[in-house]
Order: C-alpha cells, then structure tokens, then sequence
C-alpha cells in the first residue's frame, strides 16, 4: 500500500520477568527459530528457489499450544507456517526436503514452503482459505471424534478477507469447536495493521458472539496456564474461540524485504523471546542454542547432497 502510514505494533506495557522453560520446549524454539534463519542464509547462497516466509519472533506461539492439541486434533497453518509443522512434527529434515524439493520431502517436493499436507496438518498460503475448511472439519469433529478440535492459525492481515466472517458465522451457529490462532504482528507484508483494520480482533469476534482472549506474553508457561481452561471449554462447549497473540515478526516479510523503518524492527527484537531468554537463563541457552544450531548445519548439508524428490501421486 503506497504511502500508508508507518506504525509501531503494539506491544506488552511491561517485560514481566520469564519463567524457566523446560528443556523441550527450549530445544523447540531453538529449532524452529535456527531452522528459519538457515533457509534465509541459504536464499542468500542462491540454493532455494520460489521464496517463503519465516516466523522469526513468533516461534513460541505454536510452541505453546504444542501439548495443548492433541493427535485427534486438526491443524490448518498459513503463508508462515514452518513453525507451526515443526511444532506438530519436529521434521526440520521433512520439512527443508520439502522446501528444497530433494528426497524425502514431506509432499514429494510439490508443496514447497506454503503448501503442506501430512496427516490432519494442512497449510497454504492463500489468505483465509483454512478457516471455511476448518469450520466443516470442526463439524465432522463434533459427529466423529467428540471432544476434539480445529486449530486455525491466521495473521492479523487475514481479517481483510470476508471467508474469516462467514466462518466465524457459521462456527457461532453451529457450535464448532473451533480454535483461530491469531498471531498479530502489526503488519500485513508491508501495511501496517492501523492502515487496513477500522477497530479491533477483539470486537470483530464480538460481533459474532464469538469469545476472544489476547495474549501479551512470550512466556510459553504463563501462555499455556492462560489457555488450557480457555481450550477446554472450545472442546466440552464446542464453542469457537479466537485467541489473539500480541506478537513481533523480528524478521522479513518474505527473504530479505523488509520495509518497516530500523527503530521499529529494533524495538520487535527488544521484545524478542530469543534474547530475553538467552538474558534470563544464560547456561541452559547457550547449552541448547549451540547444540540445535549444530544439527540444523548438519540437516542442511544432508539434504542438500539428496537427489531431487521424485513425486509418487500423494503427500501421504
């Protein structure tokens, strides 16, 4: 959008101290957090073709809800999804296979970055397509396999999009047990949320009935505390919910263009889960931060050195 103003995202009123994590959920957000910054470097060495969008700064989202879904549960992920798989599988080998198109490629290589299919995980990147979908997936949950759900994750830019109203609709209606992800990083590639949303997440699930959470922290243990009741209410009620995470995206929109002025990708990264926690638990960081960084060279030089994928007619 040519000429929209430039705003800062919202951010926390104050850095509340953060609590230790678990060794597991360290070594996640290591993961994904070193898996996306390798396929930025290998965009910059010319070994991947197409183009795809980190989640740099938003990894502990998926990482928080991880052992809040179960396997009954159904997964429909976006354009920024790398996080979202690594959650549900930790397959960074799959995954960069996929990317890369070489064997063992998750979808044979015919999905790339966007477009995944395994099991009940699915992405794409054409903006709000997953939430329609989710909606009639939810409704065969609610006759099949009571008491689970479908989780959708969107960003803040795909409330432009009218198929997210007639979902929420429909979800209200007919009681579908419904999760929307709503991970709010203040910009919609280049357009900053106050240029292209009149109002709030908030009221516009309110206007459907719907019931809406904001989640501030970056803390995966607080996050999960403030969810799993919340949760547990879409599965017992199969009442629709849309938990809105304040996040920062820390890097580009797609490889390397990012439009947002320096003061304010200074200030995402002064709230970046990455150095607050390598600040606040130094020895059991660095221990996992260069244990993960190690194996994530070592998966990209082996499935640099596979041959290309071969498709076979289907991603299972």
């Amino acid at each position: 959008m040519t000429g929209a103003p430039v705003a800062t995202p919202a951010a926390p009123a104050a850095l509340a101290p953060l609590s230790e994590p678990a060794d597991e959920d360290l070594e996640l957000l290591l993961l994904i957090r070193h898996f996306e910054s390798k396929l930025l470097d290998l965009f910059g060495q010319g070994a991947l073709n197409g183009t795809t969008h980190t989640c740099l700064g938003q990894e502990y989202v998926p990482v928080s809800l991880r052992p809040l879904l179960d396997e009954r549960d159904y997964v429909f992920s976006n354009h920024r999804g790398h996080g979202h798989y690594l959650s549900r599988y930790r397959d960074p080998a799959g995954l960069l296979a996929e990317i890369m198109g070489r064997q063992g490629a998750v979808c044979s290589g015919v999905g790339g970055s966007q477009h995944i299919l395994r099991d009940r995980y699915l992405s794409t990147g054409v903006q709000g397509e997953s939430l329609p979908v989710a909606v009639g997936v939810g409704l065969h949950q609610v006759r099949a396999e009571p008491g689970a759900l479908v989780c959708a994750f969107i960003g803040d830019g795909t409330w432009g999009e009218g198929s997210v109203y007639e979902a929420l609709n429909m979800a209200q209606l007919w009681r579908v047990p419904l999760l929307v992800a709503v991970e709010h990083n203040g910009i919609a590639q280049s357009t900053p949320a106050e240029a292209n949303m009149a109002g709030t997440v908030a009221g516009r699930a309110a206007a459907f009935g719907v019931r809406h959470h904001k989640v501030e922290s970056v803390d995966v243990n607080v996050i999960r505390t403030e969810l799993a009741p919340l949760l547990g209410q879409v599965r017992a009620e199969r009442a629709p919910l849309v938990v809105e995470f304040a996040t920062h995206r820390v890097g580009p929109h797609s490889k390397g263009d990012d439009t947002r002025p320096r003061v304010q990708v200074d200030r995402a990264r002064e709230h970046d889960w990455y150095g607050r926690y390598r600040t606040a638990f130094p020895e059991q960081f660095e221990r996992w931060d260069a244990k993960i960084r190690a194996e994530v060279d070592e998966i990209a030089r082996d499935v640099a050195g596979r041959p290309p994928a071969v498709w076979s007619g289907s991603c299972e």
